[in-house]
């Protein structure tokens, strides 16, 4: 009888620990950890000469300085900043363009980024050749 007695009150204790397991998961799983630190912006890494662009970054750069026309719709469409490797600026200071990737049919993962009251004449531009994981700022 002590064994029988035993064993119920084992089962008791298991089924209250997952039971508390079950309810705690959610909380523990969303509880917000540190976040890690914002990555240095871009003007730390080293700036690329307009010379050292490849020749469609060249052509997307003068393009931005003439106005256009753009190849892609999303050509001078507002960059929101969200990876935060460029400088803080209010919403609509940065604007992204396309550099035409050859061999790739899709708008591939080359960028130049400006940013300005006009977008014709920016105040400064960034060239990305990974999707936005790294910027370095052109210097012309």
């Amino acid at each position: 009888m002590f064994k029988a007695g035993a064993l119920a009150v084992r089962k008791a204790f298991v089924a209250c620990a997952v039971g508390a397991a079950v309810l705690l998961a959610p909380a523990v799983s969303s509880a917000r950890l540190p976040s890690p630190p914002l990555s240095a912006p871009a003007a730390a890494s080293a700036p690329i000469a307009l010379a050292e662009l490849p020749t469609q970054g060249r052509a997307t750069y003068a393009l931005i300085h003439a106005g256009g026309p753009f190849p892609h719709d999303k050509d001078g469409a507002v960059f929101g900043n969200r990876e935060r490797l460029l400088p803080a600026q209010r919403r609509g200071y940065w604007r992204e363009y396309t550099v035409r990737t050859p061999g790739v049919r899709h708008r591939g993962a080359r960028r130049i980024v400006c940013g300005g009251a006009l977008p014709r004449t920016p105040e400064v531009c960034y060239y990305t050749s990974d999707h936005y994981a790294s910027f370095r700022e052109i210097a012309p």
